[in-house]
This record gives structure tokens, C-alpha cells and sequence, in this order.
């Protein structure tokens, strides 16, 4: 070889590879760091109410319906007015703890369909609610 001559160097060739050294590192401390944590917290206890057996066997709520030209049924039975409806109400139920539901027509106002609700509740029907159709339940 002559002094003039360059030296001959090889290329390199970059070496696409991920170093997980770094990775394995962070996840051992979070490791350590959940184990010597997770002794020292303290779980709480939750006083629930307990439901009585009564309560368990309750009666099916009676449904009332009402159709989009206002008209109240409820167990095969068509009313005349809100009056007639409230009378066979307070007849069906067993006591006065068994719920009333109100299914509605979505074509009904609101108003309409509150004023039967204020009935009921005026008829001293304890426990009146409002029942969501199966199809309405999908929709947001």
C-alpha cells in the first residue's frame, strides 16, 4: 500500500431495531411501585340497605295507557275521562303502595300526559311513574 493511497473504509449499514431496554426498565419500577402501593390501600365497607321480602315479591305495576287522541285504557279497559279512569285505579290495586304506570303515546303533549299524572297523584296514588316504550329506549 502506498502512503497516498486513501484507507478504504466499509459502510456502515444502519440497523433498524427498537431498543427495549428502556421500556422493560420503566415497567419494572411501575411494577415495584404497584406492589409496595397496593398493601396500603384500604378498602371501604359499604353499609347497604337490605330489601325486605315483601318488597321483593311486590305486585307488576298496572299500566295505564293513553293513545295519541288522549283516550285511557288500562287491562283491556277503555275510559270515558280521566275520572272514570282514577275510579277503576283506586279499585285495582291491591294497596296503595302498588305503582301506577302511565304509557303514553310519543304523539301526546306533555301537558296532557301530566295533567293525568297530577290526577293520580291528586287521587292519592303513591307511587305513579312513567313507562319508556322498548323502541324509544334504542334512540339517544
Amino acid at each position: 500500500m502506498s502512503a497516498m493511497q486513501p484507507l478504504r473504509r466499509r459502510a456502515r449499514r444502519t440497523r433498524a431495531e427498537m431498543n427495549v431496554v428502556p421500556y422493560i426498565d420503566v415497567m419494572l419500577v411501575l411494577l415495584i411501585i404497584f406492589m409496595a402501593v397496593s398493601p396500603m390501600i384500604q378498602t371501604k365497607v359499604l353499609n347497604l340497605p337490605s330489601v325486605s321480602a315483601s318488597a321483593a315479591a311486590q305486585e307488576p305495576p298496572l299500566v295505564v295507557q293513553m293513545d295519541a287522541q288522549g283516550k285511557l285504557s288500562s287491562a283491556g279497559s277503555e275510559y270515558a275521562n280521566t275520572a272514570d279512569m282514577i275510579a277503576a285505579v283506586q279499585n285495582s290495586i291491591a294497596n296503595k303502595s302498588q305503582a301506577v304506570v302511565l304509557a303514553a303515546d310519543k304523539a301526546m303533549s306533555y301537558g296532557d300526559v301530566m295533567a293525568v299524572m297530577d290526577a293520580l297523584k291528586k287521587a292519592r296514588v303513591e307511587r305513579v311513574g312513567l313507562l319508556l316504550s322498548s323502541t324509544d329506549a334504542d334512540k339517544p
